[in-house]
């Protein structure tokens, strides 16, 4: 006798790329059996023919212990989602993790250390402009190292909100993740909107330190009629050896906070950015297209309110995403109910949506091997991703034919369509739009060993 089984459904296996109709019995957190013979649990799910797999991961987010952004993550069936991106993290990593051991979340949380922001703001490197100092990168790797041996998952980058970053603090960061056998993922330069530079410093982390390399939505970056160009070089990086991968959205439209080094008017005339492109999505203006004095007020009074800029092509959404080692993610963050980009309610409906179910880009195995097992692999969580006995219960129930994201803009958290069931650590979270458990999410340290590495 299981505690939970679900039957009735068609089984995707991201290992193997195999889909059947089976049953999944769960017992003590974990996935107990999963077998086309009959089972019976004390608690029994009837999937109705409906898609059943691992919980989706979502490689790149800003929930960070916001309870609503998590509920918001959840009923788009992502379990994981992996925090601390661009640069800016909890500087505190094992009083984040414990204090989410101790009281649970809505979702699991895994975490990267942020370097750009919160780190060099730590250490007195406060001026985005400057490298720091001798004394201040000394005291970032005893940072770097301490968050890694307490759990952190990677070390983020980003270089755009910190453009005087030298190679020297980078390259020292990155080694120690490569020593640790952690990510380095990078939300990169971008001097102007058709930078390829700024993406071969990123690869060249990999190639001076020996670090995997995780491009940070990639489509925001370089989905400006350059993704042939950012993909070759990717393609011949990993040729060469390097581990590169990298993260995207479903939009081309992307937000950030408008106090950002890249929102000065010198970036956004290099960018090609204007005004009436970029749209409020938070505080007194949300909804409203900027103007200079809206510009010039929220720059100086309300640097934190955030931006979307409208920008990119299209269908360079769809070639990136096509790509062998690329995953979906969020980019989600903490918005007011109203407030914010319709990819924190989103992404992966529409990822689904489009990609499987509208334009036939991805197979419903391929598609959902790039949202679970993909950044299982990257990230080291061995548990996690995989539709077998043993691993984790974080499990997905959802309708291919009716998934649909319904976010937009004006409407960012309106919820989507089409997931059933949710299930993380072995517990129902969400049925049939219902929260059933707000605390089942557990801590997801990386515990990968410290390994000798010369460069």
């Amino acid at each position: 006798m299981f505690d939970i089984v679900i039957v009735n459904g068609i089984l995707v296996d991201p290992e193997k790329l195999t889909r059947r109709k089976g049953n999944v019995g769960i017992r003590a957190g974990k996935i107990a059996a999963v077998t086309q013979q009959e089972i019976h649990g004390i608690e029994e799910i009837d999937a109705g023919g409906r898609i059943v797999c691992p919980g989706f991961i979502d490689i790149h987010g800003h929930v960070d212990w916001r309870a609503y952004c998590g509920e918001l993550s959840l009923r788009q069936g992502i379990t994981t989602t992996v925090g601390g991106n661009c640069g800016l993290s909890p500087l505190d990593i094992e009083g984040f993790f414990a204090a989410q051991e101790k009281d649970g979340f809505i979702i699991n949380q895994a975490e990267m250390f942020g370097h750009s922001m919160s780190l060099r703001d730590a250490v007195g490197a406060t001026d985005p402009h400057q490298p720091a100092t001798p004394e201040q990168l000394s005291r970032m790797e005893y940072q770097v190292e301490k968050a890694f041996a307490e759990g952190a998952c990677g070390l983020s980058l980003g270089l755009a909100y910190a453009p005087g970053s030298s190679n020297d603090e980078i390259y020292k960061l990155s080694k120690l993740a490569a020593r640790y056998g952690r990510v380095v993922s990078v939300d990169t330069r971008m001097r102007t909107s058709i930078d390829m530079y700024s993406l071969v410093e990123a690869i060249d982390i990999a190639r001076q330190t020996g670090a995997r390399v995780q491009i940070s939505h990639l489509v925001y970056q370089y989905g400006t009629g350059v993704m042939d160009e950012a993909l070759a070089v990717i393609d011949k990086a990993r040729a060469d050896g390097m581990d590169i991968r990298f993260d995207s959205g479903m939009y081309t439209q992307w937000a950030s906070h408008v106090g950002a080094v890249l929102f000065s008017e010198e970036s956004m005339e290099s960018n090609g950015w204007k005004l009436e492109d970029i749209l409020a999505v938070t505080g007194k203006y949300n909804g409203k297209r900027l103007n200079m004095d809206m510009y010039r007020d929220l720059r100086a009074n309300d640097p934190h309110a955030s931006v979307v800029v409208f920008t990119g092509i299209e269908e360079e959404i769809y070639m990136a995403l096509s790509h062998p080692y690329a995953m979906p993610s969020t980019d989600t963050g903490e918005y007011a109910p109203g407030e914010g980009h319709p990819q924190i309610a989103g992404s992966f409906p529409r990822y689904f949506r489009q990609m499987v179910g509208e334009r036939y880009e991805l197979t419903i195995m391929e598609a959902i091997r790039k949202a679970t097992l993909l950044p299982a692999e990257t990230l080291g969580f061995h548990s996690k991703g995989r539709l077998r006995e043993g691993m984790d219960a974080d499990l997905v129930v959802f309708d291919i034919k009716g998934i649909m994201d319904k976010s937009d803009f004006g409407l960012p958290d309106a919820m989507p369509e089409g997931i059933d069931y949710v299930f993380i650590s072995g517990k129902l979270v969400l049925a049939k739009g219902q929260l059933i458990n707000t605390r089942a999410g557990k801590a997801v340290r990386c515990t990968t060993p410290v390994y000798d590495y010369t460069i």
